[in-house]
């Protein structure tokens, strides 16, 4: 879990080096919180900046880049015997709301 704590800072801090419509902003804070259910792994991730545009980008990169790291740490126990994973995904990344302040 640090490990993807760590890699959704760095992926929010470069949206703008893989997205190649964002461009970069000054990024002061960023989290990401997991909840673990009982077959699922949530994530919300918050990204502030004081520049006047948003960070919607960022906070998606974030939590994508979050459940890519959990999922490339665990993938070798999720495959089946043909070595695909066919319960495992990533749904759902949305923006749960944004604002200004």
């Amino acid at each position: 879990m640090a490990a993807a704590e760590v890699a959704a800072v760095l992926a929010a801090k470069n949206t703008p080096q893989t997205l190649p419509f964002c461009h970069p902003i000054p990024i002061t804070n960023v989290t990401s919180e997991a909840k673990i259910g009982s077959s699922s792994i949530s994530v919300q991730s918050t990204v502030k900046t004081t520049a006047k545009t948003g960070v919607e980008m960022e906070a998606l990169t974030a939590t994508s880049t979050y459940l890519l790291t959990l999922w490339d740490m665990v993938k070798q126990y999720e495959k089946d015997p043909q070595g695909q994973y066919p319960d495992t995904r990533i749904a759902d990344v949305r923006v749960l709301s944004k604002s200004k302040g």
